[in-house]
């Protein structure tokens, strides 16, 4: 009972701790790549590239905006790191992409990469390739952020309250935050289905 005390409350804490200006800087990204009709890439590894799937799927149908995940493609994912290495993957998958100076690159890491360190490799890789074509960069990440919160146009950094479960709260609170993001007034376009069931029962009353 005191594990599940006090990982609840790390969580209540985190989510007040959050940086809202850097929240409302990434809303704003949102709204200017599809009034320019760009597009959304997201990675991550592990949990994290789940989490990309999820985000993809949500940006696509709620916020409107055309979203991929390179690593929704196993086939081509795998044949890339058979053939080329895990360091390139991504940054290969988005020069056949044609990423460009319309979209955005959203990174999903616990601890953001490092070159250094030899963690995450292929999103330093990544985020360096969409330096390159003018593309802007969002963060979500935790621990000190790595070389994303280094080169990110917007980071938004997931605070460490104990090191026994940063990887656990950085990536339930990347989907806290991409799920703020997508239906944030400004973002929305289109209703999810619980919602708009919630507000046609109460209509009809």
């Amino acid at each position: 009972m005191n594990y599940i005390k006090t990982y609840l409350e790390q969580t209540s804490k985190i989510a007040l701790m959050l940086d809202q200006d850097k929240i409302l800087q990434a809303v704003n990204l949102l709204k200017t790549v599809r009034q320019d009709k760009g597009r959304l890439f997201f990675l991550g590894v592990g949990g994290s590239a789940g989490n990309a799937s999820h985000a993809v799927n949500d940006f696509r149908k709620i916020a409107g905006i055309e979203s991929y995940a390179p690593t929704d493609n196993v086939s081509e994912l795998t044949a890339r790191v058979n053939d080329d290495g895990w360091d390139s993957v991504f940054s290969s998958w988005l020069k056949v992409s044609n990423l460009n100076s319309k979209d955005v690159l959203v990174i999903f890491s616990v601890g953001g990469g490092s070159i250094e360190k030899n963690i995450s490799t292929n999103l330093v890789k990544a985020l360096n390739h969409a330096k390159t074509v003018g593309a802007k960069t969002l963060g979500i990440v935790s621990r000190n952020g790595g070389y994303t919160k280094e080169v990110a146009d917007c980071c938004i950094l997931i605070p460490t309250l104990s090191p026994e479960t940063v990887t656990p709260h950085a990536e339930e609170f990347q989907a806290i935050v991409w799920h703020l993001l997508v239906s944030h007034p400004e973002i929305q376009k289109n209703q999810m289905k619980w919602e708009s069931t919630a507000q046609t029962a109460t209509s009809k009353k």
